[in-house]
């Protein structure tokens, strides 16, 4: 798998609809994983998106969630852009890079899901997040 540089957007409660809509304008396959799908199975969030992605016929690749528990959203503000890929070295590389003089939010470490992700704001005031893909 190739580095990919796509948006991803954040959501008010209404994740899936949007992800569903832009599946009908791009066309595509739509993946999309609850919380409930994740271990929050007994919570009052556990139909919301965690994460879903949508990957068109052209190449085009957006991904989106509801804003998680906990985080507030912001309207207009909604974004972070995403680095995806299994070349470790590369996205460790850019990860340093982007956290360098920035905020992290979430730490560049093994997830639930078996990749590797973290979430940074840049020095800019540019939210990213890095996920590594583990290798079977």
């Amino acid at each position: 798998m190739t580095t990919r540089l796509n948006p991803y957007l954040s959501f008010d409660g209404d994740a899936r609809q949007a992800m569903e809509f832009y599946r009908d304008v791009f066309g595509g396959e739509l993946r999309l994983n609850t919380f409930g799908e994740f271990g929050q199975a007994d919570t009052p969030h556990a139909d919301k998106i965690m994460h879903g992605m949508l990957e068109s016929p052209s190449g085009l690749t957006l991904m989106g969630a509801d804003t998680p528990p906990g985080m507030e959203f912001e309207p207009g503000g909604g974004y972070s852009v995403s680095l995806s890929g299994d070349d470790e070295s590369e996205l460790r590389g850019y990860w340093e890079k982007l956290s360098d003089g920035g905020s992290v939010s979430v730490p560049l470490e093994k997830q639930m899901w078996g990749d590797v992700f973290g979430m940074c704001t840049d020095r800019f005031g540019v939210p990213w997040m890095v996920n590594i893909s583990t290798q079977d």
